[in-house]
């Protein structure tokens, strides 16, 4: 356990600047305020997003949808849990990548349960164009992936017995 107590500092440490980030936002801006940050490109923008990363299914007040939201995050959760346990730590990058996506999701997650929503805020646009809004805990949730199949596509293939 004490070879994982710098993967679950940094976990707590992220989904710590995730909770802080939002409950300013929460505190500061309207909903649906938008302050701007840099003019034609970042503004803080805060909404409650009732759905999945970057917006997806956020458009329906359907309880069953956010049911199974919720329990589709927990089991994905779960599912992290357990590959981060049994990922040896020799492997440094795939720790790392798995402990990123454990914070993003229990952030996310956490929102989820006390709030019955979850505070995104980033908002990046050029022109019209908007990227969907996010969070601390979608970038970690994002990053987390991105670092998790660069680990995979970079392992040497195991080679296998010749016939």
């Amino acid at each position: 356990m004490r070879k994982n107590s710098p993967y679950f500092l940094l976990a707590a440490l992220l989904v710590v600047a995730d909770q802080v980030t939002k409950n300013i936002v929460a505190r500061t801006v309207d909903l649906y305020e938008s302050v701007p940050v840099i003019r034609g490109f970042f503004n803080i923008t805060r909404i409650h997003n009732k759905g999945a990363i970057f917006g997806t299914f956020s458009r329906t007040d359907n309880s069953l949808v956010f049911a199974l939201l919720t329990a589709a995050s927990i089991a994905a959760l779960a599912f992290v849990v357990y590959f981060f346990v049994k990922t040896p730590s020799s492997e440094t990058l795939m720790k790392v990548a798995l402990t990123l996506i454990m914070a993003g999701a229990f952030g996310n997650q956490f929102d989820r349960l006390v709030r019955g929503h979850v505070i995104d805020y980033l908002d990046f646009y050029i022109g019209s164009a908007h990227w969907p809004f996010f969070n601390v805990a979608d970038s970690c949730i994002t990053i987390g992936a991105g670092l998790m199949l660069l680990t995979l596509f970079r392992r040497k293939p195991a080679c296998s017995p010749s016939s």
